[in-house]
């Protein structure tokens, strides 16, 4: 069997030196800290049809995305599959769980050919028990994702296209649950077509509609952004302002 065939648990490596670089958290770390964290960081190179985690699995890994795009979804008892939001580069995800030691509840497939690292889950509680720097950025990501859901409750709720396509691409480019995105989000209609659970010719005039309202530009490979927080107020009700 060819490396490429085997599962994604099976393709683990040690990461490079670039791969460690643009990893957030490890730059908070103390000497002796990152050490340890990077000694036990592993990356698997990931492709379309890999699960990174599976609904129901017991929790091994804290995983955060190095390159590509990964998807967060589960399947409703009517087997329809349910998209909570997309994994950009730079992304860590499943902290919550990982604090818990409990299964996971949600399923992360890679949307194109991704580079993912992981932490095993007894390292992260280890930094949690002696790293302050760590504390931190963990306790941001939590307040930051708790935030991220009710938006994505509201997004659900919304009937307008145009709308939800924009509040979504608001949240891909979250700096700080994503800083590896910058200004440039590297993805393709289909691809937000899938995150947003629109057709890919609607999420096409979507776009087009926000780059006339300068909010974005479509570059080739991805989208630039031009103004962040016209992205994340669309569709909210005007401010009054008292004569």
């Amino acid at each position: 069997m060819q490396a490429a065939d085997l599962p994604l648990h099976q393709r683990r490596r040690r990461p490079t030196e670039a791969e460690l670089a643009g990893i957030p958290w490890l730059q908070l770390l103390q000497p002796a800290e990152y050490e340890r964290a990077a000694s036990h960081i592993t990356v698997g190179d990931a492709k379309p049809g890999d699960f990174v985690c599976r609904v129901g699995r017991p929790v091994t890994y804290w995983f955060g995305v190095i390159e590509g795009l990964l998807k967060m979804s589960t399947d409703s008892a009517q087997g329809r599959t349910l998209t909570f939001t997309g994994v950009p580069p730079g992304g860590w995800f499943g902290e919550g769980t990982a604090l818990k030691r409990e299964s996971y509840r949600y399923n992360i497939q890679p949307l194109r050919n991704s580079v993912v690292a992981g932490l095993p889950v007894d390292t992260f509680h280890w930094l949690l028990d002696h790293s302050i720097g760590f504390n931190r950025f963990v306790m941001n990501q939590l307040n930051e994702r708790l935030a991220q859901f009710i938006a994505a409750r509201e997004i659900d709720r919304l009937n307008s296209p145009d709308v939800r396509v924009a509040r979504s691409l608001a949240a891909l480019f979250n700096p700080v649950l994503y800083p590896g995105v910058g200004e440039v989000l590297r993805i393709t209609q289909q691809e937000l077509a899938y995150l947003v659970g629109l057709s890919r010719q609607r999420v096409n005039e979507a776009l087009a509609e926000l780059q006339a309202q300068d909010a974005i530009r479509v570059e080739y490979g991805g989208l630039r952004i031009l103004d962040l927080e016209a992205l994340r107020s669309s569709g909210a009700a005007p401010v009054e302002v008292a004569a």
